[in-house]
């Protein structure tokens, strides 16, 4: 909740601030000062708070809300899980370029220098600033859906540059090819988990300890499939 108030506090001030002087950074003309009428932040957060588990938020899924954390999983080649991290956050795009950063952590404390040569996920994680981070920062290519699979045309103030750049590589069948290598490796990992193992809710509570619960269903998932792979080559 105090993290929350002090974003809309901060949202708020830059606001203030870009009516102030006028022009936004862009060069866009502020808002008739006459009509603009400053929010009325609380001093104290608002809401109700979660006596049971603080940490947790009341996230929006297609089931509808739920009291709980978002799990995250950087999935490789193998459905090898990479990374592995939760959010308290219902929308997945500021997850990417973290998850990515740390994977390439993780690789590297293991002795891995191979970097990933693409990062692919779907459209819940759309993000520019996040895709050009990891492009120009961690040097690795990414494919992104820009659009949800219902959505047939492009989606309407978001045309030009990397939105139809990524179009455009997604309807060649390379990249429509590519794309799908998604779902086989990182969707079967989280069915796996929650289907075959009937793992349905975090018995913990507290991010730090859901985190650890979190990454030891993913650390187990990864030693079944190293004993699956001795199995095959005997």
């Amino acid at each position: 909740m105090d993290t929350d108030l002090e974003l809309r506090r901060r949202v708020e001030a830059e606001h203030e601030a870009w009516r102030a002087a006028g022009v936004a950074s862009n060069g866009r003309r502020a808002m008739n000062p006459h009509r603009y009428r400053p929010a009325v932040l609380p001093e104290e957060p608002d809401g109700k708070l979660n006596v049971v588990d603080p940490d947790s938020r009341n996230l929006k899924t297609t089931r509808g809300y739920l009291q709980g954390y978002n799990a995250q999983a950087l999935v490789g080649e193998g459905q090898i899980v990479l990374a592995a991290e939760i959010s308290t956050e219902s929308l997945d795009t500021g997850n990417l370029e973290p998850m990515v950063a740390k994977a390439l952590e993780e690789l590297a404390a293991v002795g891995v220098k191979e970097r990933p040569g693409v990062a692919l996920a779907d459209a819940g994680y759309w993000l520019n600033d996040a895709i050009e981070k990891i492009i120009n920062e961690h040097h690795i290519q990414t494919l992104v859906a820009p659009d949800a699979d219902k959505r047939k045309g492009p989606r309407p103030g978001r045309r030009g540059g990397l939105y139809d750049h990524t179009r455009q590589i997604l309807a060649t069948e390379w990249g429509a090819q590519l794309y799908l290598k998604r779902q086989g490796q990182v969707e079967p990992v989280f069915a796996q988990i929650k289907s075959n193992r009937g793992f349905r809710r975090f018995s913990r509570r507290g991010r730090s300890a859901v985190r650890s619960e979190w990454r030891l269903l993913t650390a187990t998932h990864n030693l079944l499939k190293l004993h699956q792979h001795h199995l095959q080559a005997a």
